[in-house]
């Protein structure tokens, strides 16, 4: 039987595989090129650092976005008001949104008394404010710390010492940042605030917080704050209006103020009237006629009223506080009569109200308003938001002026024991001056403001957020 002879045996090479194969390579090979290709031409994936979802990311409630610590910025305000410091302390994104500090949108420290109660003493005016700092620069990471600014915004009650004695206080505080502080600190950050700064500041907080910046002028909130030496209202208006605005006289505050914010330009009318705060006003209303009894002060009361280095002596009238009466004397404080108006419309003493409008029909009142309303119990204090009227003031004021000075102890255990006496004054001071002073409707809606809701965190709606805006943008 013959053998079948067996084939040589030799090693295949590299190229006599592909060329034995090349049909199934070019199959595979060429719809791989062309979805590469394909994939080299579409953008770049963004992934959440970018700042934009995924496009087949659902949202979830619980997706947080990665922010850049970098890119964040902070700044520390003082509020030096009249009545007492306050500090602020907010940090911002990139993008000029508020980003958490802990658990908070911002710190928010305060302590009393104010700058203007040390008028004879500089120094001890401005080491009073070093407990603040302390808290302040504890919230402001290390590294963060030489590049953020430090503001002092000094408002009503040291424009009230006069020239002389705030200007003392103000360069003790700048020597004491510069020594105390590891801030970024300036000369012309430490200022006593004019009005229209003030309420500049506390329109643009108000509005920002609420979300309302980059809209039309007639979709603002209006604002109102009563502080203790002065009160501001700042509106939007329409440029017609704004160009109506009258001449004022050399050295006056402008009635309106220009400001391009979110990429909108807005006609703001605000005005500051010195010595209308809730504080001043007391003694405005004690000085109608000194040394007699006040009508507005409650029954039992004897004692005395200090404010801007005045005393006044303060008695109570034998028959007891009247509301009646002690409106005609909160009306001559506020020279609601006063013939000087030259305008077409005046609020008091003669200042041009900025002719209403759209910007004005929502109207947020701040400070002490809040503050008395929670007080004499028509609003709840543990929520920072309440819907009110002036008449709710009235009616309040009714009640007050109807008790007795050792009553209110317990009528009103949430009043301090200095500001009970005075109960009745102070509510229908904040009566006559929303419906006498600034023409108010009884009956209109109007908002009290402490705190407004801002990314799920409440935020004090003060002018210092205002101000810490401008101070980032200044050093972005």
């Amino acid at each position: 039987m013959l053998k079948r002879s067996r084939q040589p045996q030799y090693n295949e090479s590299l190229s006599d595989k592909v060329h034995r194969y090349r049909g199934a390579i070019l199959v595979i090979s060429i719809p791989l090129l062309l979805i590469s290709f394909v994939l080299f031409l579409m953008p770049a994936a963004r992934t959440p650092s970018d700042g934009v979802l995924p496009a087949n990311r659902k949202f979830s409630p619980n997706y947080v976005l990665q922010t850049d610590p970098s890119s964040t910025r902070y700044a520390v305000i003082f509020d030096a008001g009249s009545s007492g410091s306050r500090v602020h302390v907010f940090c911002f994104d990139k993008n000029l949104d508020l980003v958490h500090i802990g658990k908070e949108l911002e710190l928010f420290e305060q302590l009393k008394p104010g700058l203007s109660a040390f008028a004879s003493d500089p120094k001890a005016a401005a080491d009073s404010l070093l407990p603040l700092l302390q808290k302040a620069e504890v919230a402001v990471p290390a590294n963060k710390r030489q590049n953020t600014p430090v503001k002092v915004g000094a408002t009503a009650g040291l424009r009230q010492l006069g020239v002389d004695a705030s200007e003392r206080i103000l360069q003790s505080v700048k020597d004491f940042l510069k020594v105390k502080s590891n801030l970024k600190s300036s000369d012309d950050w430490v200022t006593v605030l004019d009005g229209t700064q003030e309420g500049a500041y506390q329109w643009v907080t108000i509005n920002y917080l609420l979300k309302r910046l980059g809209q039309k002028y007639s979709h603002t909130v209006g604002v109102v704050d009563l502080g203790g030496g002065s009160v501001q209202m700042a509106y939007a208006i329409s440029e017609e209006d704004a160009a109506k605005a009258p001449r004022i006289s050399n050295g006056e505050d402008k009635y309106v103020k220009e400001m391009f914010l979110m990429g909108t330009k807005y006609y703001l009318y605000v005005h500051s009237y010195l010595k209308y705060g809730l504080l001043a006003a007391r003694a405005e209303i004690l000085g109608v006629n000194k040394d007699s009894e006040n009508p507005c002060i409650l029954a039992g009361y004897n004692g005395v009223y200090s404010y801007a280095g005045t005393e006044y002596k303060v008695s109570s009238a034998s028959s007891g506080s009247n509301m009646n009466k002690c409106r005609e004397e909160a009306l001559k404080a506020l020279k609601s009569n006063d013939s000087t108006c030259t305008h077409m419309k005046c609020t008091f003493n003669g200042v041009w109200n900025g002719g209403g409008g759209d910007g004005q029909k929502n109207l947020f009142v701040a400070s002490f308003f809040f503050d008395r309303a929670a007080e004499a119990g028509f609003v709840d204090a543990s929520k920072p938001v309440a819907k009110v009227r002036a008449a709710d003031f009235e009616e309040a004021a009714k009640r007050a002026c109807e008790t007795t000075f050792e009553d209110g102890k317990s009528t009103y255990p949430h009043v301090e024991p200095s500001n009970l006496p005075y109960l009745c004054m102070d509510l229908v001071y904040q009566y006559t001056l929303l419906v006498n002073g600034f023409d108010l409707d009884p009956w209109q809606e109007i908002t009290l403001v402490k705190k407004v809701e801002y990314q799920n965190s409440l935020v004090e709606a003060a002018w210092p957020l205002g101000s810490a805006i401008e101070a980032v943008s200044a050093v972005a």
